[in-house]
């Protein structure tokens, strides 16, 4: 058993359940300020983001190894639909460096590695998806964005 891949999916566990409350109080608080569609996005991230945690779950469970429930670091919640972006974007880029190292250890484990690279897809798409949202805001403004997300 490959305790790096181990140790990696109970960090998944850990962090990204935290990542995903986040994600769903952003979605409300989005949605409190009457950007429906961004709160969409980020309520329906939080989702995707649950599916994986159970996926590792799972595989820890099937690999015989017990589950923890970890502390968990306080994450900071944003009022300003740009700043939360920012935020969002550069922990997706982080996170995205911590999992490609994973998916790589777990290489010769086919079926962890099959779940980590369907993770690390979806975060890299939400990666260039938030990247995309900040260069329109860029773009068009702020507040013609904001229009484009009611």
């Amino acid at each position: 058993m490959n305790e790096k891949v181990v140790n990696g999916l109970q960090i998944i566990v850990t962090e990204l359940s935290q990542q995903a409350d986040g994600h769903l109080i952003q979605s409300r608080i989005f949605s409190a300020q009457g950007l429906n569609k961004l709160a969409k996005n980020y309520e329906d991230h939080a989702n995707e983001e649950r599916g994986y945690v159970v996926k590792c779950i799972d595989r820890l469970l099937d690999l015989g190894v017990d589950v923890k429930l970890e502390e968990k670091k306080s994450a900071p919640i944003f009022k300003d639909a740009e700043e939360f972006l920012k935020y969002d974007l550069k922990v997706s880029q982080d996170g995205l460096k911590f999992l490609g190292e994973l998916v790589e250890a777990a290489r010769t484990d086919y079926k962890t590695f099959e779940i980590l690279e369907e993770y690390y897809k979806d975060e890299e798409t939400d990666m260039y998806w938030a990247q995309q949202q900040l260069e329109l805001i860029a773009l068009i403004g702020k507040q013609n964005w904001f229009i484009s997300q009611i």
